[in-house]
């Protein structure tokens, strides 16, 4: 008699493990409340206390946010645009960004490795038919379509990851145009963070002067651009199948 009876259980334990892992974290996030003490309005309230906090302990300071930030990109929670805003309130706009870009490359990343397991299925299953429509779009050209989803947000960031993670693209392809497709997005959050914590520290007021600020204007000029990204990739699209 062989040993395959009891293995089975086993790896079907195994390829579980990931799933009950997210689950756990996401649960945990939620109910800690973590994710409202990490929003830029509870980071602001407390700003001097955690600047302090940077100066006197910046590598701890740093570590500990793409930390935090890696685990809310696992966990497929609500939240990492805040957090590039916060980066960029706490470390300004380049380290901030650079931050928030390795966090969600990282979280990204675990995510596309989970799919290769239970969680996969769990995920495709829930998401229903959107995750189908980009996993096919990715026979075509994986790198090149991922870019765009990364670069214009027409889909949410753990749905394009979970889908990339199904259609078993590879993983340079997908490193890389994580990386690649996130740099715009961070960095005009994170540029408005530190727009943001420029006013507190100046006790600026918030009124219609605030427009006349580059550093407030630039970020929110960006945003504009974001937001108009998905409905002109779309119209792209249309004409080009028409």
């Amino acid at each position: 008699m062989t040993d395959a009876p009891p293995q089975a259980p086993r790896r079907r334990l195994v390829r579980y493990l990931p799933l009950v892992a997210i689950g756990a974290l996401f649960v945990a996030l939620i109910a800690s409340g973590a994710l409202r003490r990490l929003s830029p309005g509870a980071i602001a309230a407390h700003h001097a206390a955690l600047t302090d906090f940077v100066v006197r302990h910046p590598i701890l300071s740093l570590a500990s946010f793409v930390l935090a930030d890696t685990l809310l990109v696992v966990s497929c929670s609500p939240g990492p645009a805040a957090m590039s805003v916060a980066g960029g309130f706490l470390f300004g706009p380049f380290v901030g960004a650079a931050a928030a870009m390795a966090a969600c490359t990282i979280g990204c990343t675990i995510v596309f490795f989970a799919c290769r397991t239970a969680f996969g299925d769990w995920a495709a299953k829930r998401a229903g038919p959107t995750v189908a429509r980009i996993e096919a779009g990715f026979s075509r050209d994986a790198f090149a379509y991922l870019l765009a989803l990364r670069l214009m947000p027409v889909a949410p960031m753990a749905l394009v990851t979970i889908a990339a993670g199904l259609a078993r693209v590879r993983l340079r392809d997908f490193v890389l145009a994580t990386v690649i497709g996130t740099i715009p997005g961070v960095a005009v959050f994170a540029g408005l963070g530190a727009g943001l914590d420029g006013l507190i520290r100046r006790h600026a007021r918030m009124d219609a002067s605030l427009f006349e600020r580059p550093d407030i204007v630039l970020p929110l000029a960006g945003l504009a651009v974001l937001a108009l990204a998905p409905p002109l990739w779309r119209m792209w699209r249309a004409r080009r199948a028409a």
